[in-house]
């Protein structure tokens, strides 16, 4: 799995946009405005995503790729990193979990939003 593979796959989702906030590096992926991804361009070699916290320690524990997000919140965080040993169907499924978990966080109106999209 690479950058340009990972991007493409964000941006298939429903709702995502892809903006650089923090900086010119730092390519952060949202579904209705809220932040389900940030890919580090400068090295292009992790992406943090977010997840359940019971799940995110079993993957810290499994996976020698798989970490806390550095600058974020590493309850809820993880920073995994691209060719290491986490295979390219596993990474799809954590970025389908972290835009999920961003999902069911919705307010009714956002959640209305979400689903009146093509």
């Amino acid at each position: 799995m690479n950058v340009e593979i990972i991007r493409e796959y964000c941006l298939s989702k429903k709702g995502v946009t892809e903006s650089f906030p923090f900086d010119d590096v730092s390519l952060v992926m949202k579904v209705m405005n809220k932040m389900f991804a940030l890919i580090d361009l400068e090295e292009a070699k992790t992406i943090s995503l977010k997840c359940d916290p019971d799940r995110a320690i079993e993957l810290r524990e499994r996976y020698s790729g798989i970490e806390g997000a550095y600058h974020f919140n590493k309850k809820y965080w993880n920073s995994v990193r691209f060719n290491s040993d986490v295979d390219d169907k596993l990474m799809k499924e954590l970025v389908d979990h972290s835009y999920e978990e961003v999902i069911k966080k919705f307010t009714k109106k956002l959640r209305a939003e979400y689903d009146a999209l093509l």
